[in-house]
């Protein structure tokens, strides 16, 4: 059964390495690196880092009439702080991450959190990284209208069913359109320049929803960026399917078959459409994937979970990379051939961007330390924030491919005690 960890510790920043207390809850896909990333964001930060810009939580009230709401029928809600100057009609709207639920009892759960009910959201959360409202933090991005839309359905913004006995909502699609019109009505409508983005399972949602917000926007400048939401449809260690199953048994259960792009699902079965591999080939709009090659998440969930480890042969190496084994990393390694063979066709048009470096971490764009400072990850001198505002801006085309662990010595890896 997958698990839950949740971090309660924040981030404490030794040697460039992160390292996490957790604890541990049974029968909810939500793990350590999620937790430890989400708390980074909106826990505790670096000793002697700056206070961060700290914006308030807005409820969509005009979303009940269409029922776009949480999973536990509560409304959804947004944050957002204005921009300004020259950035006064650009958009930048994040999706929210924080995994998924896959089972009755999993959502029953996750209603009872800051996940599934806006009774549990933060009234303030920060905006670091991406979201910053400072220069010298975010060069390209600081003064735009910036907007984090929280995470509440369970299945990255795309479901749109329900169950009456369970008591559970599945209207993330409904969701993603009750915050998008009421961001068009709050002047996004007049955008000239827009950028979708999202972590984790909000960079998934930043992939199955950025046609359609270039759609909402037909005469203005959009892009997507997606942060960690390239989920490989990959082999276990015990030579099974973990993630194919857990997502499995998110589609079935949100009757995603029904609302998963059509470009897709004529082709492939419905959990093939969740995963990222067989979406980004059909996507128009310009795409930038940012994404560690030896994702910590995937790591721990999808490659390594105690389902296909019962013996605890990788526990060590799964909380700390410095301790696995040579074959460990040659297994590891193997990951990242196939993650770099499933997006060569999309590296491939001059449209699209890349930053995959040979980190262990996961969400690097929303973190101050990682997106842009004084020791952020870089590739080829680059780091990522001007990575991706070079390709945003067209200032340059950007295919940043890191070579293998360990060659990067700037990367931020999660390390968890």
């Amino acid at each position: 059964m997958a698990k839950l960890f949740i971090c309660f510790l924040g981030v404490i920043f030794v040697v460039s390495k992160i390292a996490v207390d957790c604890y541990e809850f049974e029968d909810f896909f939500y793990n350590k690196t999620e937790g430890a990333f989400l708390e980074s964001v909106y826990g505790a930060s670096a000793a002697g880092a700056p206070t961060p810009l700290m914006v308030g939580l807005t409820i969509i009230h005009g979303a009940a009439a269409r029922g776009a709401v949480c999973l536990d029928g509560t409304l959804p809600g947004y944050h957002i702080h204005r921009g300004y100057g020259s950035g006064a009609y650009s958009w930048l709207v994040q999706l929210e991450g924080g995994g998924w639920c896959n089972s009755v009892r999993s959502c029953v759960y996750r209603k009872k959190t800051r996940r599934g009910s806006s009774n549990y959201m933060e009234k303030q959360i920060p905006f670091t990284g991406i979201l910053s409202n400072k220069a010298e933090e975010n060069p390209d991005f600081y003064n735009w209208n910036r907007v984090k839309v929280r995470y509440c359905d369970g299945a990255s913004f795309t479901g749109d069913s329900e169950d009456k006995a369970a008591g559970l909502q599945f209207r993330g699609k409904r969701i993603y359109q009750a915050a998008m019109d009421e961001l068009m009505a709050k002047g996004m409508r007049y955008a000239k320049q827009a950028l979708l983005s999202g972590c984790s399972a909000g960079g998934l949602a930043s992939i199955m929803h950025c046609d359609d917000f270039s759609n909402l926007l037909p005469h203005t400048k959009v892009k997507c960026l997606s942060d960690a939401g390239l989920f490989m449809d990959a082999i276990d260690v015990s030579g099974g399917r973990s993630i194919r199953n857990f997502f499995g048994g998110v589609v079935k259960l949100q009757g995603l078959q029904k609302t998963l792009p059509r470009t897709c699902t004529n082709h492939l079965d419905a959990t093939s459409c969740f995963f990222p591999q067989n979406l980004i080939g059909n996507i128009r709009t310009p795409l930038f994937l940012l994404n560690a090659a030896y994702d910590s998440w995937q790591l721990q969930e999808s490659l390594a979970p105690h389902t296909a480890d019962p013996h605890g042969l990788w526990h060590d190496c799964t909380l700390n990379n410095e301790r696995c084994s040579p074959s460990q990393i040659h297994f590891l390694q193997g990951f990242r051939i196939h993650m770099l063979n499933s997006i060569k066709r999309f590296a491939a048009s001059r449209q699209n961007g890349l930053f995959i470096n040979s980190c262990f971490a996961h969400c690097q764009s929303e973190r101050q330390d990682t997106w842009f400072s004084d020791n952020s990850p870089m590739i080829n001198n680059k780091p990522i924030a001007l990575a991706v505002g070079d390709w945003y801006f067209d200032r340059s085309g950007v295919n940043a491919i890191d070579c293998a662990y360990p060659c990067d010595r700037t990367c931020h890896n999660l390390v968890f005690k």
